[in-house]
């Protein structure tokens, strides 16, 4: 019984928990104002762009979220693989961002002469 009790108090708590609620409130007003307001991008295109946003953010709740909104407004399986796709290039390309200022922070030329000292990006 005891161990059940333990495992009632180390229960995943609910999403902003911590928040505090005047400033949850914020962010919920934020996020709905933003999100389903009507404006220059459709739903369909905010919910491909906050698939994508929330794979490189690596908020893996907004992911399953996202994704199944998308299935529910009739976006294929193709459209959430693209956005994904892009997803995957910018997540990318940021590593090597960091690795080119690495490079010259540390003054390091290790493959520039393979690729004749231009940037192939």
């Amino acid at each position: 019984m005891a161990e059940q009790e333990q495992k009632q108090k180390r229960r995943k708590p609910p999403s902003m928990s911590m928040i505090e609620p005047r400033l949850r409130d914020i962010y919920l007003k934020f996020y709905k104002e933003s999100y389903y307001t009507p404006s220059a991008l459709d739903l369909k295109t905010k919910e491909l762009i906050a698939i994508a946003a929330s794979a490189v953010a690596k908020c893996e709740g907004c992911l399953d979220g996202h994704i199944k909104k998308a299935l529910e407004l009739g976006l294929t399986r193709s459209e959430i693989s693209d956005a994904l796709a892009v997803a995957i290039g910018i997540a990318a390309a940021s590593v090597m961002d960091m690795s080119d200022n690495a490079a010259i922070r540390l003054d390091l030329h290790h493959f520039e002469e393979e690729i004749g000292g231009r940037d192939e990006r």
